[in-house]
């Protein structure tokens, strides 16, 4: 997507900005998919743009930009919130800004949300906070920014009973579920299956963190048991576990 090319296109017809393909997608939505600036800056510049515009699947421009690798879109979500975009905007499956950007890892631009209100409060349409998702992808950064700056529960469950406990230790990330425990993740509640969030452990994986991002866990962790860290962990951080 060149800027040339799409100035040309604006110029000889403007109303080409607001053509929706088969997946109602918007150029807007294509040009921040694919992270280009410019263009964005074009677009959102146009008559009537409307920040918070959907996709087939509910995606707002803002969100699409919170799952970008990396927090490319930071500058993008910058630039549409200026232009007055919804951080409170939901998809069809239930989900917001947040979800997406702690999904993706993307610790910027889960700060940059909480600072524009954006809640960490709210459930999908799957029961899920975005603590979960940062639960699922083991990041304790985004696990302590959703605790600390965005005030999320710790021991919310989704439709399947697990807490954010639940799928970080399903998941193998012993660090992030040890980060829970210390946080106030009550290790007795049970999934809908009856099962404890230690009883989910993949035993045969292992933790291949070389260092846990805490300056509490020194503790190499490469060649050591999801199950086997957490017990040994917690047992020295005091923590209690069934």
């Amino acid at each position: 997507m060149r800027l040339p090319v799409v100035e040309s296109l604006l110029n000889s017809n403007p109303k080409s900005a607001y053509v929706k393909d088969d997946d109602e997608r918007l150029p807007i939505h294509w040009a921040v998919a694919y992270n280009h600036l410019p263009v964005v800056e074009l677009l959102v510049a146009s008559k009537n743009f409307d920040p918070d515009v959907e996709d087939g699947s509910g995606w707002t421009p803002l969100m699409i930009a919170a799952s970008l690798k990396d927090a490319s879109g930071d500058a993008i979500i910058e630039l549409l919130i200026r232009k007055g975009a919804d951080v409170s905007a939901k998809s069809n499956s239930g989900q917001n800004a947040l979800h997406f950007a702690s999904s993706k890892n993307n610790i910027s631009t889960v700060r940059a949300l909480i600072a524009n209100k954006c809640s960490a409060r709210v459930k999908d349409k799957r029961g899920q906070l975005p603590i979960h998702r940062a639960a699922a992808v083991g990041s304790v950064p985004i696990l302590k920014t959703l605790l600390e700056e965005g005030k999320s529960p710790v021991n919310a469950t989704d439709a399947d009973g697990y807490t954010a406990l639940h799928q970080a230790i399903a998941e193998g990330h012993g660090p992030a579920a040890i980060l829970l425990l210390k946080s106030g993740a009550d290790p007795l509640k049970r999934d809908s299956d009856g099962k404890l969030a230690i009883e989910l452990v993949p035993d045969d994986k292992v933790c291949f963190h070389s260092r846990a991002k805490m300056p509490e866990l020194t503790l190499s962790l490469s060649n050591q048991k999801v199950k086997q860290f957490i017990l040994q962990t917690a047992e020295r951080e005091g923590i209690e576990l069934p």
